[in-house]
C-alpha cells in the first residue's frame, strides 16, 4: 500500500481526522473529500480546509445540497432537536442515505484521481444505531462500487471495531491526540475541540478519552 493513492471522507471530526493521520502513515499520496450538505454546522468545513491545509492534504469540497433537501433531520434543521432514538427509534441525527451517497460520489472522485483506496470513519462498535456505519454496509457498498465502475476500490474502516477510548489510543500511536483533541469539531453544537459537553457526540467523545487517559494512568 506504500506506492498506492488514498481518498479520505473527511469531515474534520476526531473519526475522519484520526483516519486521515492513519492515511497518510499508510499511502505514498493521500487525498480528502469533504460534502457540503448544508449541514446545521458550517464550521466543520472549515475545520476540515484547516486541518487539510495544516497536513498539507490536498482537499476537495463537493457540493451535497441534495441530500438537505431530501433529508430533513437534526443536522440538517435547526428547529429539530438533537436526540437520542426511543424505543427502537433511529436518533434525529440519523441523515437517510448520507454513507451510501458519500461514499458513491467519493468513489467517483477516486477514480478520477486514480486513488484505489477509500478511507472512512464509520463504526459498528460505539455507534448511535446508524445502519449505514454497519461494515455489512460497507463491504455491500464496496462490491457495489467496483461493479458500477468497473474498478477494484478496496473501502477502509480503521475505525470500525473500535470504541472511542480505543479511538483516541489509535490516534495517540499516529502522535496525533492532542492535535485531535484541539483541531476537531464533533460537537453537535458546533463548537471545536471539547465541544459543549452536553449533546450525545461531546458525551460520547468524553466519556472515551477519559478512559483512556486514565488507562495511560494520566487521569
Amino acid at each position: 500500500m506504500k506506492s498506492d493513492k488514498a481518498l479520505v471522507v473527511f469531515s474534520g471530526g476526531q473519526d475522519s481526522t484520526t483516519c486521515l493521520f492513519w492515511a497518510k502513515e499508510r499511502f505514498a499520496e493521500v487525498e480528502a473529500v469533504t460534502f457540503n450538505y448544508n449541514q446545521r454546522h458550517k464550521l466543520e468545513i472549515n475545520c476540515a480546509k484547516q486541518i487539510a491545509g495544516d497536513l498539507g492534504i490536498k482537499h476537495h469540497i463537493l457540493d451535497m445540497s441534495l441530500l438537505n433537501q431530501l433529508a430533513p433531520n437534526a443536522l440538517t434543521r435547526n428547529d429539530i432537536e438533537v436526540k437520542d432514538g426511543e424505543e427502537g427509534e433511529l436518533p434525529s441525527t440519523f441523515v437517510p442515505g448520507r454513507n451510501l451517497l458519500f461514499l458513491s460520489f467519493a468513489g467517483v472522485l477516486a477514480s478520477q484521481i486514480s486513488a484505489k483506496h477509500l478511507i472512512t470513519g464509520v463504526c459498528e462498535t460505539d455507534f448511535s444505531g446508524y445502519p449505514d456505519c454497519r461494515d455489512v454496509f460497507i463491504k455491500s457498498l464496496n462490491v457495489t462500487l467496483n461493479l458500477s465502475m468497473d474498478q477494484q476500490f478496496v473501502i477502509h474502516t480503521p475505525l470500525m471495531w473500535l470504541n472511542k477510548a480505543e479511538t483516541w489510543k489509535l490516534a495517540d500511536e499516529l502522535s496525533a491526540l492532542d492535535y485531535v483533541r484541539e483541531k476537531t469539531l464533533t460537537c453537535y453544537n458546533g463548537i471545536v475541540a471539547d465541544g459543549c459537553g452536553e449533546c450525545p457526540a461531546c458525551r460520547l467523545r468524553q466519556k472515551g478519552l477519559e478512559e483512556y487517559l486514565h488507562e495511560k494512568g494520566e487521569l
